[in-house]
């Protein structure tokens, strides 16, 4: 899944950037980054098949389907036009290879930055999903049923609204402010950041959910806009070949972080710790975005 996960993304976000050259970007990146939270959402379907079929029934279902839809995708879609300004000529010219790729990004310091800043987005977001179920459980002492549905139920939910709210945002200011793409998604993380505190501080309940909400809503201002951001540092034939470097790395580092997270937990750490930590690397997040610069 991994393997196949990685030859889809970065291609077709590519795909989706080369049709919306203008004022719809970040929107039709948002609402393709929907399709994944509400996928992620539906993730109970599989319990409820494996309780009533077998175990491995959703990956029948749902492999026969995805191997349907590929079929079909094989035939229908195709490359946006070229523009005869996107490219300049003697680019055209040059030979496309991974190696020259990575030398064209890493040569961008705006590209090392979003790197980064992806990176740490990456352990971030597994920090708070992967710990927000036993943070809900320990601290106001519910069932782990309960918990999974705080947990999982309004943050998907707000997720899914804030990345088509991040790309309809973005889009709009964009047309007043160049750099609208980035401003944003740092807006949204410093909003973030008191949202995770409050929420990993307080005794409420209600209150703890909110917080949450905030998050989720905020932070996938970031998910809207990252490939549009991508398209102003990199040159524009080595879009995928960022993108993919990019999740790369942010899987790693979030990898990392899931692991380091288990350590503490292991050694009587509070989970309130981890994301006091995930509030920080927000705010290190929103600095490192304001530093990109267009190319």
């Amino acid at each position: 899944m991994g393997i196949s996960e990685a030859c889809y993304i970065p291609a077709a976000l590519s795909l989706i950037v080369d049709y919306h050259r203008g004022g719809t970007r970040s929107l039709a990146t948002g609402i393709h980054m929907s399709g994944i939270m509400i996928g992620q959402s539906l993730g109970f379907m599989g319990g409820v098949l494996a309780d009533r079929f077998a175990w491995n029934s959703a990956f029948r279902l749902f492999g026969i389907v995805g191997v349907v839809y590929a079929v079909f995708l094989f035939f229908v879609l195709k490359d946006a036009p070229s523009s005869p300004t996107s490219t300049h000529p003697i680019e055209q010219s040059e030979k496309v290879s991974f190696i020259a790729g990575i030398r064209s990004l890493f040569s961008q310091p705006s590209f090392v930055l979003l790197l980064l800043f992806w990176g740490m987005m990456g352990m971030v977001g597994w920090l708070i999903v992967g710990w927000l179920p036993t943070y809900y459980k320990e601290h106001f002492s519910l069932s782990q049923s309960v918990a999974g549905v705080y947990a999982t139920g309004y943050v998907h939910t707000a997720s899914l609204v804030g990345v088509l709210l991040g790309g309809f945002l973005a889009d709009r200011w964009s047309r007043t402010n160049k750099r609208a793409r980035v401003l944003l998604p740092a807006i949204g993380l410093l909003l973030a950041t008191p949202g995770v505190l409050v929420a990993s501080t307080t005794s409420i309940l209600p209150l703890a959910v909110a917080g949450f909400v905030l998050y989720a809503l905020t932070r996938t201002f970031s998910d809207a806009n990252l490939m549009p951001i991508l398209c102003t540092v990199a040159d524009e034939r080595y879009r995928a070949t960022g993108y993919g470097m990019m999740n790369l790395f942010a899987c790693i580092v979030g990898g990392i972080g899931i692991y380091a997270g288990g350590i503490l937990r292991d050694n009587h750490v509070n989970v309130q710790l981890l994301f006091w930590l995930a509030a920080a690397l927000m705010v290190i997040c929103a600095g490192l975005l304001l530093m990109v610069r267009k190319k």
